[in-house]
């Protein structure tokens, strides 16, 4: 197993590369011009060469990405072009909140939508399952920005229970905790709705299986059957979809943290994108990479503990 990890752990040297080049050439090809939004409008074109000399942005493209990715192997990853402070601390200040969105809004997921899956299945083509899979579909169907602001609006503006944007301190205290409910339901909702759909699915495929016919026979509980033979072998599948869940739920993080204004790594990216702030874009794109990847990792190594007939050798 540990060959398998150190492997995958290599692997990451040509995702960073390719990501980085990636995200290099598209902000380079993108249209405007960081350095007109820094200057004032009566900047005149020395005052915009100067700068432009000043940020290296003069230089050909393939010595600002090899300067680029050296900063990079010593963990430097520059300096904002509109604060100038350095991109790594303030990285690393925002980064806990949008972890603490992105689990948040998993635990939500799985809580919701995986018991849902498992009783659909269970009471196939009952009442409880034709409603549950229809709010399935119906929370795949709506987007996560529609279901933040349906939140806001009943939960904040009419009911005033939680706080309609900002976080109010660390997630242990009550305020930290009130100020992270909506934002992490507004992402959870739409993964559950996924997770639930996805869970009934594998439930009816195992449930047909010929040892859940066997283990009934012999007289099992049907308690017994579902939950130590059925929900167990179901959720292979299941964990590879909560897996790039986790992805999605980064990405998703994005316009969330926005509509809420929180202080996390979504809202300083799209702030860094109106104002073309390259250093900060090329970091968080890499910083994404790294976290999926590893997010994959763990996913597959869960695998084995699920199901000892996955070996890695």
């Amino acid at each position: 197993m540990w060959t398998y990890i150190l492997k995958r752990i290599l692997l990451l040297i040509p995702v960073i590369i390719g990501v980085s080049l990636v995200t290099f050439l598209m902000i380079q090809i993108a249209p405007g011009d960081p350095v007109d939004i820094m200057l004032p409008e009566h900047a005149t074109s020395e005052d915009v060469e100067m700068l432009r000399d000043k940020l290296g942005l003069n230089e050909p493209m393939h010595i600002q990405y090899l300067k680029y990715m050296k900063n990079v192997i010593t963990f430097d990853f520059g300096r904002s072009i509109r604060s100038g402070r350095s991109v790594g601390e303030e990285l690393f200040g925002r980064w806990p909140t949008t972890i603490e969105l992105t689990f948040l809004s998993m635990i939500i997921g799985a809580g919701i939508g995986i018991p849902i899956g498992i009783i659909s299945a269970v009471y196939r083509s009952s009442f409880l399952d034709y409603s549950s899979m229809m709010v399935a579909i119906l929370g795949v169907c709506m987007p996560s920005f529609f279901i933040a602001l349906s939140l806001q609006l009943v939960f904040s503006m009419y009911l005033g229970i939680f706080p309609v944007f900002g976080k109010a301190g660390p997630i242990w205290t009550m305020a930290g905790f009130k100020s992270m409910v909506l934002p992490s339901l507004s992402l959870g909702i739409q993964s559950s709705a996924l997770l639930a759909r996805l869970t009934r699915s594998n439930m009816l495929e195992v449930l047909g299986q010929d040892y859940i016919r066997t283990a009934r026979a012999k007289g099992l509980k049907n308690r017994k059957v579902i939950t130590k033979h059925a929900v167990k072998n179901a959720m292979i599948p299941v964990i590879t979809m909560f897996g790039l869940q986790f992805g999605y739920l980064l990405g998703g993080a994005f316009i969330t943290e926005t509509i809420f204004a929180l202080p996390g790594v979504g809202r300083y990216s799209i702030n860094a994108i109106f104002t073309r702030d390259l250093p900060i874009i090329q970091s968080v794109a890499l910083m994404m990479a790294v976290i999926f990847t590893f997010a994959n990792l763990i996913t597959d190594l869960i695998y084995a503990l699920l199901d000892p007939r996955i070996k890695y050798n």
